[in-house]
């Protein structure tokens, strides 16, 4: 009895580890989860970083209002780093009136872009 006791806590150590390692890496691109400041990017924020790094935690562009936001002058990789709450989403778009959009980029996630192509960032309430 006392191996089968021993076998159930060596498999239940070992699912947890497994759990571990699943939930690291699908959330290579997740920042650090909950409500609060990162990276310098205020809470509720979409943040844009030059070059594909964190800046050491100085972001180049903030946005906070829901909509549509123009982009001047942006060449290059940049990371862009959605720091909004609940369910509020982030669009890079094409043209400057919102349109043709990327995917939505869901709360605490960042991506790396080429810039160059996009002429607005959306923000959506979800």
């Amino acid at each position: 009895m006392q191996h089968i006791r021993r076998l159930g806590v060596i498999l239940a150590a070992a699912s947890s580890l497994v759990g571990l390692s699943l939930a690291s890496s699908t959330t290579a691109h997740a920042a650090q989860t909950g409500t609060q400041d990162y990276q310098g990017c205020p809470t509720g924020y979409v943040c844009i970083y030059p070059n594909a790094s964190w800046n050491n935690g100085v972001p180049e562009h903030t946005y906070y209002t829901y909509g549509v936001h123009k982009l001047y002058n942006e060449y290059g990789q940049h990371r862009i780093f959605n720091n909004q709450t609940g369910s509020a989403t982030s669009q890079l778009c094409v043209n400057s009136d919102g349109t043709n959009c990327t995917g939505k980029t869901p709360p605490y996630t960042y991506f790396d872009y080429d810039l160059t192509p996009y002429n607005s960032i959306r923000l959506n309430p979800s």
